[in-house]
């Protein structure tokens, strides 16, 4: 009989056990220092993450030999950069080492591939031809958003 009383009570356990939510479809705790203002501020999902376009820049089929208007097409390269920066749809820029024609990267604040050519689009780069993008959509840390305004804090000229 002691043995039957166990299984019973182990059984009772178990319907009681099964009937209570289970600890893993609980909500997870915030980690140590979130902050869900910054989060939101970002386009962050629960994991710190959004969605953006890399939109890497290539060789284009011209060719500018005259070195006013090269330098008139990068400094209105440039410049076209820093607007977008300042309008939070360039989260980050870089050149490359130019290996295979590949000349440098955005990262297009945009899960829009669609939107990022519109923005794209306005470089004297790419209007002049001596540059050409290929887009990819790129899911990163939604601290990308960040980099323009610390750049800009630790920038001296």
């Amino acid at each position: 009989m002691g043995m039957m009383k166990t299984m019973a009570a182990a059984c009772c356990g178990l319907l009681l056990a099964s009937s209570l939510p289970a600890a893993a479809q609980a909500p997870a705790p915030a980690a140590a220092g979130y902050d869900a203002a910054l989060a939101t501020s970002l386009g962050a999902d629960e994991r710190g993450m959004r969605s953006y376009v890399l939109v890497i820049l290539k060789t284009g089929p011209k060719k500018v030999e005259d070195k006013a208007e090269r330098a008139k097409i990068f400094e209105g390269h440039f410049a076209n950069m820093g607007r977008l920066a300042a309008e939070k749809k360039l989260a980050l820029a870089g050149p490359l080492d130019g290996k295979e024609g590949r000349r440098g990267i955005f990262v297009m604040a945009t899960p829009d591939i669609d939107e990022a050519k519109r923005l794209v689009d306005t470089d004297p780069v790419i209007i002049s031809g001596l540059m050409e993008a290929e887009y990819h959509k790129f899911f990163a840390s939604a601290g990308l958003m960040m980099v323009n305004e610390v750049h800009n804090k630790i920038q001296k000229k």
